[in-house]
């Protein structure tokens, strides 16, 4: 990218600190020697799990520094690091993510903590299948594991740390800042976005809870789509249903807010909607206060839905409709959103904020949209890895195109395996094994350090109270 889209880091860092042998993340020898000064915790939480790469061939380009300002996939050596605080980042109903320094290169990832997995046979799953995601997933695009740390003996397996790289920041951070978003900006984000997402959809995988929070981004602008603790497998039998406790409620698509008990990929790109609508007027299309009053909102702006178009909605949901003032269209409104809400962009968002998921446009067709061949461009001159510049002394350098500049999963993601899974034992027996399998000897071992001085803060990390969370789907009937 140009110096001239580059993006601040606004992610509450703190101040460097000299800490290396006190790190929650170290080599398994120095851990070792820990573990002998604090025989008492290897029995608390989970122990000290010696990790290795699985993925090895990818662990060079993926791990770059997550403080490199340049505007290219290369893996130039950067400079030494001063050393930086261990600390939490985030977390959510499902897990707790930390930012930490991997002692091997002294470059700082990030750390989920997924705790208590097997309370439930559907949690357990659910975790479960996440796992299996981040290692299958290899695009630009996409956060995939780095490392999972080797689990513990069988008996003691309750928790998984998974290492994925660490972002600088992410896009809800983004738009609320004082960092001012131009045009090329919208496009490059919305580019990747939809780029990223057709991977997804193109390995039959739907996301279910895309918004500006799990949109990672670092100061090069590079984006990448994050956490998929809700994500699952398209179901292709439309009889059979699917839960609707998915998806933040201000990017919930409509049918969903309509009690639909089976639902497509269009509820990622309805998400994706409510998003380039934020990106551009700076603030969120669609706050309710609950799920009546998001659907109240919606119709202010897309008119009163016809029978056609609520045709997946429960038989409560339509009579709810049904009864309402009807409402006309308003879509011009969105050109009010900013300076920037041309008509390109416009067209373009009215066709992902389309009420019925039948009609609304699909990945595929809103990336050949001629809004995006801006960031198209942008994104393929000097941030993707799939295209490479070619220069030899005294010669101009020279951009040599990938083929398919967006490119599908090479398999689609297959999640027959969830149904032999009938116990948590017997997940725990398959995710352990699964675990183990996936490590490999290319690396240095690492473990959880008890020794750390955020240890005891980590150890007691836990996911989001229900309280924090976004309220659940209005109950129809």
């Amino acid at each position: 990218m140009s110096a001239g889209l580059g993006m601040q880091a606004y992610h509450n860092a703190a101040a460097p600190t000299s800490h290396s042998q006190h790190a929650i993340l170290a080599a398994a020898a120095a851990a070792a020697a820990a573990a002998a000064h604090n025989q008492g915790l290897t029995q608390a939480a989970s122990g000290f799990y010696p990790a290795n790469s699985h993925h090895p061939q990818q662990q060079q380009p993926q791990q770059q520094s997550h403080h490199s300002n340049s505007n290219n996939g290369s893996n130039n050596q950067q400079p030494a690091q001063e050393a930086q605080p261990d600390r939490p980042i985030g977390y959510g109903a499902f897990g707790v993510v930390w930012s930490v320094t991997d002692p091997r290169d002294g470059k700082r990832v990030a750390l989920k903590k997924m705790p208590n997995v097997f309370q439930s046979l559907v949690s357990s799953k659910r975790v479960f299948r996440e796992l299996k995601m981040l290692c299958f997933f290899k695009h630009d695009n996409v956060l995939s594991a780095l490392d999972i740390l080797q689990p513990p003996h069988i008996d003691f397996f309750q928790e998984i740390y998974v290492i994925t790289e660490l972002m600088q920041s992410d896009l809800h951070k983004i738009i609320v800042s004082p960092q001012h978003l131009s045009t090329d900006h919208i496009k490059v984000f919305l580019y990747q976005i939809l780029r990223g997402l057709k991977y997804l959809h193109s390995a039959r995988i739907l996301h279910r809870d895309i918004k500006p929070g799990n949109l990672l981004v670092n100061s090069n602008c590079l984006l990448k789509i994050c956490d998929f603790g809700l994500a699952r497998v398209e179901e292709a039998d439309a009889n059979k249903a699917m839960t609707q406790e998915v998806v933040t409620q201000y990017y919930r698509a409509p049918e969903i807010l309509m009690g639909a008990r089976h639902y497509s990929s269009a509820v990622d790109v309805w998400s994706i909607g409510c998003i380039f609508g934020e990106l551009l007027g700076r603030r969120i299309l669609f706050q309710a206060q609950t799920p009546i009053q998001q659907l109240e909102l919606i119709t202010d702006l897309l008119g009163t839905p016809n029978v056609e178009d609520m045709s997946s909605a429960c038989e409560a949901a339509r009579k709810h409709m049904i009864r309402r003032p009807a409402k006309p269209a308003s879509l011009a409104a969105l050109y009010t959103l900013s300076s920037q809400a041309t008509h390109e962009a416009v067209h373009l968002l009215s066709q992902m904020l389309v009420f019925n998921p039948e009609k609304r446009i699909n990945v595929i067709d809103a990336l050949a949209h001629p809004y995006l061949d801006e960031g198209r461009l942008r994104f393929h001159s000097c941030m993707c890895r799939c295209c490479q510049t070619a220069s030899q002394p005294g010669s101009v350098a020279v951009r040599r195109y990938a083929s398919d500049l967006e490119p599908s999963a090479v398999q689609p993601f297959e999640d027959h395996w969830e149904r032999e899974l009938t116990s948590t034992h017997q997940v725990r027996e398959k995710l352990h094994k699964f675990i183990m399998d996936q490590l490999m000897s290319s690396q240095v071992p690492l473990c959880i350090n008890p020794a750390s001085a955020a240890y005891k803060s980590f150890a007691s990390s836990t996911v989001a109270h229900p309280s924090e969370l976004p309220p659940s789907p209005h109950n129809w009937e």
